[in-house]
This record gives structure tokens, sequence and C-alpha cells, in this order.
């Protein structure tokens, strides 16, 4: 079994709301799990349009709000190699999906892509997925940047729904059985 730590990135568009907030829920998680000292969660854009900026204000009070802390961030874009460097790739939407596996440095990086909300049992079309039949813009977490206070809350529900199955995913692939990213476990 390798010592290396598994290494996740989430990816939305400018890196300054739903990313690190799922990076933030995910890290929570994956301590309350056992798995910290296993695993490396970081978050990133497809623009560089709020390179430098901090997590959104809103974003932080909601987080701060629902018990999470908030570590210092700034945002940055994703590069190829750090692409090319992650064990699983989470897309807040098949636009950053898209965009992730255009930039992969190679195949392998490409197929290491996978809709964050594919992990949220609750979400549309998840007997579907593994034949194919949902249209991965059905699992879009939309952007709250353009919205109220209840834009960040419901961007905190959608990326807290996924979070304890892509941690269980995460066990499951430290412990050696893990199946393609993005992909039920159920029947």
């Amino acid at each position: 079994m390798s010592t290396d730590p598994l290494r996740i990135m989430t990816v939305c568009t400018g890196n300054i709301c739903r990313s690190p907030m799922a990076e933030v829920v995910l890290r929570e998680r994956l301590a309350s799990a056992g798995l910290a000292d296993r695993v490396v969660v970081d978050s990133s854009g497809i623009s560089d349009e709020e390179e430098g900026n901090p997590i959104d204000r809103r974003a932080a009070s909601v987080l701060r709000e629902h018990g999470y802390e908030v570590p210092a961030h700034r945002a940055h874009r994703a590069t190829a190699e750090e692409i090319g460097q992650r064990d699983l790739l989470l897309a807040m939407t098949s636009r950053h999906a898209r965009w992730l596996r255009t930039q992969a440095p190679d195949e392998a990086s490409a197929g290491r892509v996978a809709m964050y909300r594919s992990f949220d049992p609750a979400a549309p079309g998840l007997d579907a997925r593994d034949g194919g039949g949902v249209d991965e813009s059905d699992l879009d977490i939309e952007d709250p940047w353009y919205g109220d206070r209840t834009d960040f809350e419901r961007t905190l529900e959608q990326v807290e729904a996924a979070a304890d199955a892509v941690v269980a995913h995460v066990r499951e692939r430290l412990d050696g059985a893990g199946r393609a990213p993005g992909t039920s476990s159920r029947s």
C-alpha cells in the first residue's frame, strides 16, 4: 500500500465560492473519518479572473455559521500539471468537467474527472449514471455568486449532500477496492 496521500481537487469557475466550499467540507469530513493524514484536498478554478482573491465573504459566512473553520484561501486557476497530479478532480459543473478534460495532460488524468454531485445519492439520474443515461449538466451546482445568501445556503446543501459518499469512495480507494471516479457502488 502506498504511503503517498490521495490528492483531490475541487474545481469551479473563479475558485472563490463553490470549490473552496467543497474543499472545506471535504477536509472536515475526511478528518472526522480519520483520513486527514492520508488525503490532501485543495481547490482551483478554470478562470484566472479571481486570481489571488480570498473566498467570497458570503461563502465564508455560510460555512462559519454551519460550524466549519474557514482557512486562509487565495484563488488560482488549475494548471495542466496540477490536473495530472490529482487522483480525483471534482467538477462543480459540466463546463468545469469539460475544461478539466481538455486541459488534462493525458487520458488517464482526464479519466479522473468526475462531477462532484455524481456522489450525491439523491442527485438526478443516479440509476442511469453507470449506463451513461444522465447528462452531466443535470449534476451542476449552480453558481451562487450572482445570487443572495439563499443561493450560498443551497450550494452548501448540495456540497454536503455528496460529501459522505466522496469520503466513502476515498476510503475504498485507500483500502484498494476503489472504483472509477463518480460511479456508484450501489446496484
